[in-house]
């Protein structure tokens, strides 16, 4: 079975094993195998007997389950029958995960990353060596590469990947990998912004937005939605420089509208940005009315290069928060046997360092603040390898009674809430939902999901009123974070993620369970309070103490050098930062060592250990959000001889120390303590009740589909 490593070689690896029932048809055209329109082609009776079960159609492949065993036509030969297909360009077996049977579409791409001091020559040679072409030089990290094999490579391709991953100057290679990517959408007005009246039945279960918007409306913020397009038309998008750096990164274009030429099932993205931040000038609005909205179309399946091509564009382009209403696919919520359930799925190392990049240069170096759908098919999040990677919040979906909504994944990594739809299911005792579900905008006329019934949300078709899942949920605390930096823009992206923290309250106390901490597997630390979280943006006041040194002393070829500084401030750190400028011709040659006082009780800290590479030169700040060692000052008296140490330990290289500072925060006397909305209620410290263990499913409306 081919096997995959997405992370480091300390990481675990998983495999893949091909399916007896499955087949994949790519087509020229890039359209299905069946055609359109009543004349059908003669190659469709190939797979008529058969199920689609998943499509790619920014590459013209579907995936079909046909029938298997005695009497019945071989895989084999039905792939010969189609490729004799003029509009075939390949037909073959499949690729399946082997805990769930999901299918796993291999491309002939490899992802490689070497480490940060390897020569870049040298890395374009190897790449050459293993027979792989250079596609992209990828600039969001390192000596990370997208490469090509020779058309017709197959399943070599993960022996490459294999073999350059042993090499010992390899960080990470794996094979560019495409699964269904799932959206996470269920499926009167807008009562999870504010207390309303909806049917005559009075909902009080909100975000407490409307509150917030006497505030702030998320001016000068920009909102990056990642999902399968945007009406970039709609009338709810249309005030003066509302859209900006719009981006299809699956076929690289500027248009980001929907264009899926299989299904024309495009709807669920404009649903989404619409949930964020529609203008609310003809008949929704969004969490962040006034922020911008940068829509970014990816179309490709979970995995694919261009998925980190999308978070780079955001970070890029000026994006300060970035909502991703998708995952891996789910399992059926409603049944607990379901295998889907045990079905982990990792993030690859493309994506990984894709949303890093993002989060250390987005916003000017603050950090772009990421948000994920936790997942629709109740479940734990943890098997998601995307929203519970650790630099992002994954947000779960509560309900119009203030309680979790059926679907909604729960676990260690659900981070807060945001209100959602839902529906009764007697089997699990969850009673039906008060509303139809979230209204928001929906693509211009009939071809979204409201095809312009009343019923459905207004009768031109403009807006649907039972959108829902955590891929409602997701924008929505998108929105929020909007507002968050609208009013105060210089917060980082972690300090955002602590507002969201604090800002959460607690709602269903006895089922949620929370910790001692506050945290619910449930609810995370409760349902956003989009007031509150404002309120707690705002600057307070603080002290802060900077020690410059400005030295201008030579950096030796392989020698190592110490720098000093006294710091006489003898009060309590909150936080502690360091500003590093120095000339150097290689630094990957360098390791750079904050040397604390003795007194101070904290081991010294690496700050740079010889990653660059070949690059020039470093004028950066170094802070706990990217060192974390750095936190460990909290709290500790820092009077003393600070050193900053410098070793220089691969030969042909120097430079110069500049200078260096030690920038010191400490509490203000004026400053007030930050409010804790969780303390509100009692802390409960009871066991927490077993969830049903169901798999996530992207649900849409109100049928079962693969979106979230």
């Amino acid at each position: 079975m081919p096997q995959v490593n997405f992370g480091t070689k300390d990481e675990p690896s998983f495999q893949l094993e091909l399916s007896n029932d499955l087949i994949a048809v790519r087509t020229r055209s890039r359209r299905s195998i069946r055609g359109v329109g009543p004349v059908r082609p003669a190659h469709a009776a190939d797979v008529d007997d058969g199920a689609l079960v998943a499509e790619f159609p920014e590459a013209g492949i579907e995936v079909y389950r046909v029938p298997v065993g005695a009497g019945k036509r071989s895989l084999d030969d039905r792939k010969r029958s189609l490729r004799t297909a003029p509009d075939t360009r390949f037909a073959g077996g499949v690729l399946v995960d082997p805990d769930s049977g999901e299918p796993v579409l291999y491309t002939e791409n490899v992802f490689v990353k070497f480490k940060d001091d390897v020569d870049p020559d040298d890395c374009r040679r190897v790449i050459r060596e293993a027979g792989l072409s250079i596609k992209e030089e990828l600039d969001y990290a390192t000596n990370a590469f997208f490469t090509g094999a020779v058309e017709g490579t197959g399943r070599d391709v993960f022996a490459i990947a294999q073999d350059l991953f042993k090499r010992s100057d390899v960080e990470f290679c794996h094979p560019e990998l495409v699964r269904p990517k799932a959206q996470k959408a269920i499926a009167p007005q807008q009562w999870h912004l504010k207390p309303t009246s909806v049917g005559g039945v009075s909902v009080n279960a909100h975000a407490n937005v409307e509150a917030a918007h006497l505030t702030t409306r998320g001016e000068g913020i920009t909102i990056a939605i990642i999902d399968d397009g945007v009406d970039i038309d709609h009338p709810e998008f249309g005030s003066s420089g509302k859209v900006i750096a719009p981006r299809d990164v699956t076929s690289s274009s500027d248009d980001p509208r929907p264009k899926d030429t299989f299904n024309q099932a495009d709807n669920h993205g404009t649903a989404c940005a619409g949930v964020a931040c529609a203008d609310g000038n003809f008949g929704a609005s969004g969490v962040a009315p006034k922020s911008r909205l940068m829509p970014i179309r990816l179309a490709s399946g979970l995995g694919s290069q261009s998925e980190a091509n999308a978070f780079k564009w955001a970070a890029d382009h000026g994006a300060d928060v970035i909502s991703c209403s998708w995952g891996p696919t789910d399992g059926a919520w409603f049944r607990p046997s379901d295998p889907a359930h045990n079905q982990v799925v990792h993030i690859p190392a493309s994506t990984r360092l894709a949303i890093d990049y993002a989060i250390a240069t987005g916003r000017g170096g603050k950090g772009c603040v990421i948000l994920f759908a936790a997942g629709n098919g109740n479940e734990r999040v943890e098997n998601d390898g995307y929203a519970s990677y650790p630099k992002v919040m994954a947000i779960a979906a509560c309900n119009d009674r203030g309680k979790r909504s059926v679907y909604s994944d729960f676990g260690a990594a659900v981070w807060c809430a945001f209100p959602s739809s839902d529906f009764g299911h007697a089997p699990f005792g969850h009673p039906d939902a008060l509303t139809s579900g979230v209204w928001t905008t929906d693509r211009v006329g009939t071809a979204g999901y409201n095809s312009g019934h009343l019923a459905s949300g207004d009768g031109a078709g403009n807006y649907t009123n039972d959108f829902g899942g955590t891929s409602s949920s997701a924008p929505g605390a998108a929105g929020v974070a909007a507002l968050v930096l609208a009013a105060n823009p210089a917060l980082k992206w972690n300090e955002v993620r602590d507002i969201f923290r604090r800002a959460s309250e607690r709602i269903d106390p006895q089922d949620g369970a929370y910790d001692v901490g506050g945290h619910s597997d449930m609810y995370g630390y409760g349902r956003i309070n989009a007031r509150t979280a404002v309120e707690l943006a705002h600057p307070q006041p603080t002290s802060g103490t900077t020690v410059t040194g400005t030295f201008n002393a030579p950096i030796p070829d392989l020698h190592t050098v110490e720098f000093a500084l006294t710091v006489s401030e003898t009060a309590p750190l909150e936080s502690l930062s360091v500003r590093v400028d120095l000339k150097h011709t290689y630094i990957g040659d360098l390791v750079i060592t904050l040397v604390p006082p003795s007194s101070t009780g904290v081991n010294p800290v690496v700050l740079h250990n010889r990653s660059g590479g070949a690059t020039k030169n470093i004028k950066k700040t170094y802070e706990k959000t990217t060192t974390p060692g750095l936190g460990a000052f909290a709290n500790v008296n820092c009077a003393g001889t600070w050193k900053l140490r410098i070793q220089d330990a691969a030969a042909l290289d120097s430079g110069t120390l500049v200078s260096y500072a030690l920038d010191l925060q400490v509490p203000h006397a004026d400053r007030l303590p930050m409010p804790e909305p969780l303390s509100r209620a009692r802390v409960t410290t009871e066991s927490k009740p077993s969830a049903p263990a169901v798999r996530r499913t992207r649900m849409s409306k109100k049928v079962v589909t693969s979106r979230r």
